[in-house]
């Protein structure tokens, strides 16, 4: 079992809602990564998400884009994410850590490193989830099973277009938690419908029996504390990016504390 389900657990049984912020692995800077992974940890996150960067996301917006970019062109990829995962563990053994991406950084990584290097190196490194946009759930079942036998998870997306089918076929291989894209459209796009998000969670949960986070479009305090009512967890990402690329030199890591104990504040109190 991963770190994942015992902190959903415990939130659950204290009334509480999960905050899962994304951050791009080496953006600014990938001496910044650590600072700001134990930042948000500071401030009230409960799972962190963390970005490997691709040439080519298909999901995400402007904002992440150009995070993945500016952290590719500073040379970082899967085995770069993995060593900071690694540093990290040294001083933080229990918030769980999602690396989210696509799969050529992972296929790559696999042909560098040998069949099924990605997931035993990402167990060792302290990793307890993946989320591959592009992997299909149906295409999934051995890599699942392979990431369970690791004692990880494999998370996978849904979105307002999502077929009772499409949710079956997630629910059949998903665990840890499933994230529900509440925009038809990539990250940071469109104005968040909250009605819409509350009328879809009950149909997902028709399917899917584990804990059910929502992201895309929550910019703020008051946004995820609406959303934080229904869901199980809150995903927070390009707003995240924007103010630690706004943030004057040597404040970020601050400014992501800050952000994040005004965000937990708003989901405990709701």
């Amino acid at each position: 079992m991963s770190r994942i389900t015992p902190v959903m657990a415990a939130l659950k049984g204290a009334g509480r809602k999960a905050l899962i912020p994304y951050l791009m692995a080496g953006f600014p800077e990938p001496s910044h990564t650590l600072g700001l992974m134990h930042a948000l940890v500071q401030g009230g996150a409960d799972i962190i998400e963390l970005g490997v960067p691709f040439s080519d996301p298909m999901a995400d917006g402007p904002v992440i884009q150009k995070a993945g970019e500016a952290a590719l062109r500073h040379g970082v990829g899967m085995g770069e994410v993995l060593a900071m995962v690694r540093e990290f563990r040294a001083t933080d053994s229990t918030t769980p850590i999602v690396l989210m991406g696509y799969a050529n950084p992972v296929e790559n990584y696999n042909l560098k490193h040998g069949v099924n290097s990605f997931v035993s190196d990402a167990a060792k490194a302290g990793v307890d989830g993946v989320l591959i946009v592009d992997y299909p759930p149906e295409e999934c079942v051995d890599f699942a099973a392979s990431l369970r036998a690791h004692d990880m998870d494999l998370i996978f997306l849904l979105a307002p277009t999502s077929t009772d089918k499409r949710m079956q076929q997630v629910a059949a291989v998903a665990s840890g938690y499933v994230y529900y894209v509440s925009l038809k459209g990539v990250t940071g796009s469109g104005a968040l419908n909250t009605d819409e998000v509350e009328a879809m969670l009950p149909r997902i949960r028709q399917h899917v029996h584990i804990p059910v986070g929502v992201g895309f479009g929550i910019r703020d305090a008051a946004t995820a504390q609406t959303i934080g009512q229904v869901a199980d967890a809150v995903v927070i990402g390009s707003k995240l990016i924007q103010l630690v690329e706004a943030a004057p030199s040597g404040q970020a890591a601050e400014q992501a504390r800050s952000f994040m104990a005004e965000i937990r504040q708003a989901l405990d109190a709701a």
